[in-house]
């Protein structure tokens, strides 16, 4: 069975707050979980004591049972010192594409051509 730390969303329409939950992959995002570790609500301000809650404690053991978190429980996770953040780089995605090359090519060799 794989193990996820994910939320699991509740709430009224444009009115989130998630759940932290201990799930099986394969059930719903908002369906039957295994345990409830913590909330998250990010409706609340950045600096709102109640904006996050976590049971840090639980989310080691889980974690040391080979439960995975996802992007966002993750980064929770990493800001609270459980884990190492995730470091993302993606340098080929950052590089212009083909045409834009092409242009930037003509355009500098258009300016290094002497003018008359």
């Amino acid at each position: 069975m794989a193990l996820r730390i994910r939320l699991a969303r509740g709430g009224t329409k444009k009115r989130p707050h998630y759940a932290i939950v201990i799930a099986d992959s394969h059930s719903p995002r908002d369906g039957r979980f295994i345990e409830k570790i913590g909330y998250y609500n990010p409706i609340l301000p950045r600096d709102h004591a109640d904006r996050l809650k976590l049971d840090l404690d639980k989310a080691k053991a889980w974690i040391a049972k080979g439960a995975v978190a996802s992007d966002r429980v993750h980064r929770f996770l990493s800001d609270a010192g459980v884990v190492k953040p995730l470091t993302r780089n993606s340098p080929e995605k950052a590089k212009p594409k083909k045409k834009a090359q092409e242009r930037a090519a003509a355009a500098s060799s258009a300016a290094a051509a002497p003018q008359s």
